[in-house]
Formats: structure tokens, sequence, C-alpha cells
């Protein structure tokens, strides 16, 4: 369920918790409140409309961030990858469409008449590629050193989150906007949405477990939020 207060669209998820939880999640600032069973919609509105200052503060915090202009997949832009930038350069082909790294180049090769969409397009099966290879190396080397293990996980397009962890189905979504960070803010996501396999929220446990597995995380977190953000059409 969501609710407006003061223009502000807040999703509401009840569970088995005992408090409260207020969320302003990157990259777009959505907020989110989690909350116990028993609490009533009208204490939950109460809370939220406490913490509306704060939730603005986020949020302009998150609108201050650096985003890419929207792409049009042509020779001269940059494309981020792996935190490293590369400069976009298209050659054209009849016969089949190909990326490929060479120095600070980016080159995509695509058919002259191909759409910003279906090279746009390419290009992020080009770099789902890249992070699932990159899962597929790091997710057993923190589920042997946690002894957590999710069930399955996947790559999608997210707006509002860099990874999540279902505990209806034990599966973790990775962001596919992660291809363009450092590998360190990938390994932060696995080891975080891992530990939601034993702590539904961020309280005390969560963060002990943080701290012993990435003692660094809280710098890597940062980092991640502050980097540049894809063009988003809002």
């Amino acid at each position: 369920m969501t609710m407006k207060i003061h223009n502000i669209e807040i999703e509401i998820i009840k569970k088995k918790i005992k408090n409260l939880h207020l969320s302003v999640l990157p990259p777009n600032g959505a907020v989110r409140i989690s909350a116990p069973l028993s609490v009533s919609d009208e204490s939950i509105r109460l809370f939220a409309a406490s913490k509306i200052s704060w939730i603005r503060a986020q949020q302009s915090k998150f609108a201050r961030q650096l985003r890419h202009s929207e792409r049009e997949f042509v020779s001269g832009e940059t494309i981020y990858i792996w935190g490293r930038q590369y400069y976009l350069q298209v050659e054209y082909s009849n016969k089949s469409n190909n990326f490929r790294l060479d120095g600070e180049r980016a080159i995509l090769t695509v058919r002259k008449e191909s759409t910003a969409k279906q090279r746009e397009n390419y290009v992020n099966e080009v770099l789902r590629k890249y992070l699932k290879d990159e899962i597929n190396r790091l997710l057993p080397v923190w589920e042997q050193k946690t002894g957590l293990q999710c069930k399955r996980w996947l790559v999608k397009y997210m707006k509002t989150r860099w990874g999540t962890y279902s505990e209806t189905t034990g599966t973790v979504s990775f962001n596919l906007q992660l291809a363009h960070k450092p590998v360190e803010c990938l390994e932060y996501i696995i080891v975080h949405e891992l530990g939601h396999i034993t702590h539904r929220n961020h309280g005390k446990g969560f963060i002990a477990y943080m701290d012993a597995y990435l003692p660094y995380w809280r710098e890597t977190k940062n980092k991640l939020n502050a980097l540049t953000l894809d063009y988003m059409d809002e």
C-alpha cells in the first residue's frame, strides 16, 4: 500500500517486525516505511509526518547527485564500466552487432539505421553479461565466507534500489546499473543482500554482520550513492 503525506508518496510494507523503519532509497529518493503488522495506518501516518523534514533533506541530497545526460549512443559519448570511463566509438556493419573495449574506447558496432533505443538495448545486454559473470565469480566467495546462501539471483533494471532480497522466494536481485560502478560496489551489495537472509532490517544485528564481514562497507556505500547515475526518464 501507499500513502501520500505533504505530496510525498510513501510505500508502506507491513511485516513481522517490532519497530517502524523509515528509508529514503537511492538513486531517486523513493520513500519506504516498514511497519509491524499490528501498527495502525494512522500511527504510520503520524510517524511519517514527524519525519517529513528529514525525508526532504535526504531527497534533496539524491537530487543533487550528478546524472549522465540522456544517451543517443553516438561516437564521442562516455560510458562507465566497472567505474572506468570509456569513450564510445560507433562503427557500422550489416553483419552483426558487437561491443568491445579497446584502451579508453568502447567500440560499438551496429547497423547504421539502428535507433538509439536499439543500441541502448544491445549495450545493456552486454552489460548484463558482464554483471552476471562478475556475480558468478563473487557470490560463491561471499556465500562461503558468510555461510549464507540465496536460492537464486537475477539481474534487472531498478530505479530505486541497488539490490533486493525476497524473503518469500529467497531471491537476490541486482540492479543492472551496478555494471557501471566499481566492482567493490557490487561486492558491497552482495554482502548486504546476503545479510538480509538472517537480518530482516538494518538494526544492530545487521550492522554487526556488515562490520564483521566488510569493515569498509560504510565508505563503499557512500561511494556508490555519490557516483553519477544513469539518465532516467522520470
